[in-house]
């Protein structure tokens, strides 16, 4: 069955761009004017962030980030046959912000959200930077799909680790050099655990893995975000936050993440997955109060 899946997904992903994002486009009118999905989730999250902006406004971007959406899945399938000179051609990216460490001796976490087209950013990244790349990733319920998107994520070399076994895989992998990426904007599992933190305005839990994992391994630490420059052409930008993760005080990692992520979805709103509930959880005060930084209080 495996087969018969890929290959059909395969010739699916030889037919020309034109042809790929005209059935993009129906896939969105059915999706956002016919299905609704999770519009209701969409729109709450944009007036959490952005109550300064007309119900219009926030409606024009649920609409543009919700083509953005339908065309990562399209261009995921179009991925699967997609050339490195191609690729190449349409994800550009500063990648001598992240080269230049290699002869440091440094290696690399990479901190980013959920931006469009993440799928792009995991091939052109692998394909251009001069680390063993390693991602994390959640296994999928379907073991088909599962399978192809594991094959895809990893065609050019990219080395995945899923998350139920990271700690336990990790430990080989940190041996020797590596660029890990790693999304930032998850939901905190252990909301006690979590750092819990302004995100708009609003408190949120964020996980407190990434700042721990960098200083136990004093990695440097690069923020990354990656938007569509026009359709199916997409930049990807690397910014060096510290090459010295053990000097910094508590939260800092984390504070400067959430300061990142604000300030790029401000800049391009529409280029953020909205879908998922960023301030599901309730902050708790009497007791969360430990877990908020002090200089956040």
């Amino acid at each position: 069955m495996y087969y018969i899946v890929y290959y059909t997904l395969y010739l699916f992903s030889l037919l020309p761009w034109f042809i790929i994002y005209g059935i993009s486009d129906c896939a969105y009118f059915l999706t956002y004017h016919v299905f609704g999905y999770r519009k209701e989730v969409v729109m709450n999250n944009l007036l959490t962030a952005f109550p300064e902006k007309t119900e219009e406004e926030r409606i024009s971007i649920a609409k543009e980030m919700y083509k953005r959406l339908i065309d990562t899945f399209i261009e995921t399938i179009k991925a699967l046959s997609i050339s490195t000179k191609e690729l190449n051609k349409r994800f550009q990216a500063n990648y001598e912000v992240v080269n230049d460490l290699y002869e440091t001796g440094k290696n690399i976490q990479l901190h980013g959200g959920h931006f469009f087209n993440w799928e792009y950013t995991n091939l052109a990244y692998c394909l251009n930077i001069k680390y063993p790349f390693t991602g994390v990733y959640y296994p999928l319920s379907n073991k088909i799909f599962d399978k192809i998107m594991c094959d895809l994520r990893a065609r050019f070399g990219s080395i995945l680790i899923p998350a139920p076994t990271f700690n336990r895989q990790f430990l080989k992998i940190a041996k020797g050099r590596y660029v890990l990426t790693l999304g930032g904007d998850q939901n905190a599992s252990n909301l006690s655990a979590a750092y819990w933190l302004p995100l708009f305005g609003k408190m949120a839990p964020f996980v407190t893995g990434l700042e721990r994992m960098a200083v136990a391994k004093d990695t440097a630490i690069v923020m990354c975000t990656t938007y569509r420059v026009k359709r199916g052409y997409y930049k990807s930008e690397f910014a060096l936050f510290t090459t010295e993760p053990t000097t910094l005080p508590k939260g800092a990692i984390t504070i400067g993440f959430r300061d990142y992520m604000e300030q790029q979805i401000r800049l391009r709103p529409e280029n953020y997955l909205w879908t998922h509930k960023r301030w599901k959880h309730k902050f708790d005060a009497e007791k969360y109060s430990a877990m908020v930084l002090e200089n956040e209080k």
